[in-house]
């Protein structure tokens, strides 16, 4: 195992791989301090008013004189970002890793569905339109809980606050969300359970549906009858007739798209799990699949790596337009655009925005950008790696892959989760401690590209083989655990 890595050739900060005492000497530097594991030390002197460079990028300026051999953190250096930016279009500047895949990993198990996507799970949904049914929503779920293991997958409520009381651009993504969700494809049968008098209620939700399977999808309002409960049992165990005649096949990879998230991330993160998920990125979307990469604010000081990677100038476009927007929302709400780390992102070693956001946009690979979605927009036709909007926020972003179009989520951490979204949640752990010490938590340990013990490109290969085996349907932890929430983004008043 190595003690240090430097993570490019032009960084003038390594990161430590283990906690590292002062007087050692790790590539070929003798330290000044103590320097914790996953935190930064300065390689050569960096004068105060100096970039901090590391994955090549400037991650912040030195506050001060930084001796070779100290820890680089928060007491000694700061953010550089600031509001709007101008941005130029450099295509060329990237080069794409391409992985060769034999014919039968070019393929997975799932769901056909009517409308042509596909599902990885056979799941019976409740979705309220509005937060006064939740109680009612969770006790038909249940209610109906014999009816897993016959077919049916898992039988799941999915409680929110809203749907009434909400103006303008709140109810708006609302609707939008929720008509994405009902018409998810891991769902065989879905009960849209209203109340009867909200603002998001039953007969507007359907026109933000369009088309959709009637046999699939009922509706049903707790004003308009006198036993709501038995009335929603009773459709759901309809449903549930009709689902479980489902069965697996043989589905192209064209229809398979993953979320990427990540979430209490730590030094770790963007030096193995990050990396590890990049690569897999590249492998499913080289195979004719999709991926979207979401957390805006924690794209920033890292975004014209993505911007030079969209496939054409409109494509670039879209990009800054998502970047200097979100900017915008956040002043808008008298917010600074910096105010990221978290607490926790900090102690395991990560210091400023740009530091959190260089190590975060690993997970999108080499791909193409593709397109950007705005919030609860659908994926396209054209496979490969999308942008969405969306915040940083662990659930609320997850929940908003989901409703684009992802059967599944890869949520990287260096501190740990136990959450999930409407969707399989994945947990893939930075370091191998968190592995071992939170098993009931993570799938899948990317500690090996530090000890040694796995290489970059194997480990994400292992990492897509996982993938096809989860959505053939092979459960994740989160949902042996039966953990699974819905969260939308709120952004106005509420009335």
């Amino acid at each position: 195992m190595n003690d240090a890595i430097l993570i490019h050739e032009n960084d003038n900060v390594a990161v430590a791989l283990r906690d590292l005492a002062a007087g050692e000497t790790v590539v070929n530097i003798t330290l000044a301090e103590p320097v914790p594991g996953g935190h930064k030390f300065a390689i050569r002197s960096i004068g105060s008013g100096e970039s901090v460079i590391k994955y090549a990028y400037p991650i912040g300026t030195a506050t001060r004189d930084i001796p070779a051999g100290s820890h680089v953190h928060t007491h000694n250096m700061k953010t550089n970002l600031s509001g709007d930016l101008a941005y130029s279009y450099h295509p060329e500047s990237f080069e794409r890793k391409e992985t060769v895949l034999s014919e039968d990993r070019s393929f997975f198990m799932g769901y056909e569905r009517s409308d042509g996507r596909v599902g990885i799970r056979n799941e019976l949904w409740i979705v309220p339109t509005v937060g006064c049914v939740n109680s009612v929503a969770e006790a038909i779920a249940g209610q109906c809980g014999d009816l897993v293991g016959r077919g049916i997958d898992a039988v799941k409520a999915f409680s929110h606050p809203y749907g009434c009381s909400q103006m303008g651009e709140d109810q708006e993504n609302t609707r939008k969300l929720l008509a994405a969700l009902i018409r998810h494809p891991n769902a065989c049968g879905v009960l849209v359970l209203g109340l009867g008098c909200e603002n998001c209620n039953i007969g507007i939700l359907k026109d933000y549906l369009g088309d959709y399977d009637a046999e699939r999808i009922r509706f049903l309002n707790c004003q308009d009858v006198s036993d709501e409960v038995e009335e929603g049992v009773l459709t759901l165990r309809e449903l549930a007739t009709v689902g479980k005649t489902d069965k697996r096949s043989r589905q192209s990879i064209s229809k398979l798209t993953v979320g990427l998230k990540c979430g209490g991330s730590d030094g770790y993160s963007g030096i193995t799990a990050n990396p590890a998920v990049g690569g897999f990125s590249d492998i499913l979307t080289g195979a004719g699949g999709s991926t979207i990469l979401t957390e805006v604010p924690e794209m920033f000081g890292a975004e014209t790596i993505l911007m030079d990677r969209a496939v054409n100038r409109e494509v670039f476009e879209k990009t800054v337009s998502l970047i200097n927007d979100f900017k915008g929302y956040f002043r808008k709400m008298g917010e600074t655009i910096s105010e990221n780390p978290s607490p926790g992102n900090k102690a395991g070693g990560i210091t400023t925005l740009e530091d959190k956001s260089l190590g975060c946009v690993q997970k999108s690979g080499t791909a193409p950008v593709v397109d950007v979605l705005r919030y609860a927009q659908q994926t396209g036709n054209e496979c490969g790696l999308y942008l969405l909007e969306a915040p940083g926020n662990d659930l609320v972003a997850s929940t908003a892959l989901a409703a684009s179009g992802a059967q599944l989520i890869l949520f990287t951490t260096g501190r740990g989760t136990p959450f999930a979204c409407p969707v399989p949640t994945m947990k893939i752990s930075s370091t191998t401690d968190l592995y071992e010490r939170k098993k009931n938590w993570i799938d899948f340990d990317c500690g090996r590209l530090v000890s040694g013990d796995a290489g970059l490109s194997g480990l994400s290969m292992e990492l897509y083989e996982k993938v096809l085996d989860v959505a053939g349907g092979e459960q994740v932890k989160s949902e042996a655990l039966s953990f699974c929430d819905l969260a939308i983004w709120k952004q106005g008043v509420t009335l």
